[in-house]
């Protein structure tokens, strides 16, 4: 058995040569490539560059005092730019904190009263006593200002430069309405008392003088819905070239305490400022009913806003620039107070047109229209169905509409006829029978 192969770890057999374990390779990056000049190292960066001579000699000496030279340049560069880094950081940082204290919206209120330099009463419905910051301009406080609260704190963190009401800006008109004289039909007597009491004194008021009167204060129209109070106040506008500013009575009234009051005291504010104006007021019986017990905290502010509203009245000037036209349907209803002569000195009635009167309204709103032979005016003229300025101006457009529906561009009788039974019909609907006799 001498010729058998020795197992492995036997008594008298070697082992067997082990095959070596492959390593796994380590790959490495490649090289980032670069192009043209070779990128210099971190290290290349905080050496000095070499410079010839090497040997010692003044050329050398010239050459290390230039190097120098340039890295305190370089020194000075990278400080500044550093610093100028910083101080933009830290005014971001300062906008930020100051947006974050203003915050974001702000709301509107009114100051009140100034207690001391950090504190002051401010009304933004309710009224609060709240602190001033530091960065606003204590100069442009005084009470009656609007200012700008903080939405959480209601601190106050800005003033507005412009007081005026917003809603104010919008009342204003700021060319003369386009209305004149001539775009009403009738009233000349009521017309006549309108330039007297508005339109004179505000154009000619030496005349006043010469006299030795003083010129009036405001004046009232009352009557009927369509009669034409809104139309003669534009009228009297438009023949000052005065500015206009129109407000609703119900605009007036305001949810929060003291809100209406601070309207009517703005309103008069820029009537001023933009003089000579006119402040038409139409339906005054919103705000100047007849004064009473009231039980609830809307009425009593209704009433306070018209408490305002004669303040107003008596607080300015019957020379000045500034002139007050009132409308309402229901002068009955007013409180004597507001109408009393020294307020409202003029008190003109606008009455349903009469037969000369609708003639002359049918002869303004017609005379841009195609009309057919037939079409006779004196039909409607005549009846007595109560129509006022409006309902005439309404029948017109309603032929005319009519007629478009037929696809013609002369206007007939019969559209005249269909367009005031419609009209009639629609105005008589709603409205209890005698309400405005």
């Amino acid at each position: 058995m001498g010729n058998g192969l020795s197992q492995p770890g036997g008594p008298g057999g070697g082992q067997l040569p082990q095959k070596p374990k492959k390593q796994k390779r380590k790959y490495k990056t490649a090289k980032k490539m670069t192009i043209g000049k070779k990128a210099a190292s971190a290290n290349n960066i905080e050496k000095i560059p070499a410079y010839a001579p090497t040997a010692r000699c003044q050329l050398r000496l010239l050459k290390s005092e230039r190097v120098h030279d340039f890295l305190l340049l370089e020194q000075m560069f990278v400080s500044r730019m550093q610093q100028s880094k910083a101080a933009v950081s830290l005014k971001e940082r300062h906008m930020k904190e100051l947006e974050s204290v203003r915050g974001s919206p702000v709301s509107v209120g009114t100051l009140e009263e100034i207690i001391d330099d950090d504190h002051a009463i401010v009304s933004e419905g309710p009224e609060m006593c709240v602190p001033i910051l530091s960065f606003v301009d204590r100069s442009l406080l005084y009470p009656g200002c609007t200012v700008l609260l903080h939405h959480r704190t209601s601190a106050v963190v800005g003033v507005l430069a412009d007081n005026a009401d917003p809603l104010v800006n919008v009342m204003k008109v700021d060319k003369a309405p386009t209305e004149t004289f001539a775009d009403i039909g009738g009233l000349e007597e009521q017309i006549e008392e309108m330039r007297e009491a508005v339109e004179l004194p505000l154009t000619r008021p030496e005349l006043y003088e010469e006299v030795g009167i003083k010129p009036p204060k405001g004046v009232i129209l009352y009557g009927p819905p369509g009669t034409g109070k809104t139309l003669l106040a534009k009228a009297v506008a438009n023949s000052t070239s005065a500015t206009f500013l129109r407000v609703t009575g119900s605009e007036m009234i305001k949810k929060y305490l003291g809100e209406g009051p601070r309207l009517v005291r703005e309103m008069f504010k820029v009537a001023a400022d933009n003089a000579p104006s006119i402040v038409f007021i139409d339906e005054i019986d919103a705000v100047g009913t007849k004064r009473y017990d009231a039980k609830s905290s809307g009425q009593r502010e209704v009433q306070r806003t018209m408490l305002e509203l004669l303040n107003q009245l008596d607080g300015f000037d019957a020379k000045s620039d500034v002139k007050v036209i009132m409308a309402t349907n229901r002068i009955d209803s007013l409180d004597p107070a507001l109408i009393r002569p020294g307020r409202i000195d003029r008190k003109i009635e606008l009455p349903l047109p009469a037969l000369e009167t609708k003639r002359q309204i049918f002869r303004i709103h017609t005379k841009r229209m195609t009309l057919s032979p037939d079409v006779n005016f004196e039909e409607f003229i005549h009846t007595k169905d109560g129509l006022s300025g409006a309902d005439i101006q309404a029948i017109c457009t309603e032929a005319g509409l009519q007629a478009l529906r037929e696809r013609r561009m002369m206007v007939s009788h019969k559209d005249f006829v269909e367009a005031r039974e419609s009209v009639i019909y629609k105005k008589n609907k709603d409205i209890p029978e005698g309400l405005y006799l």
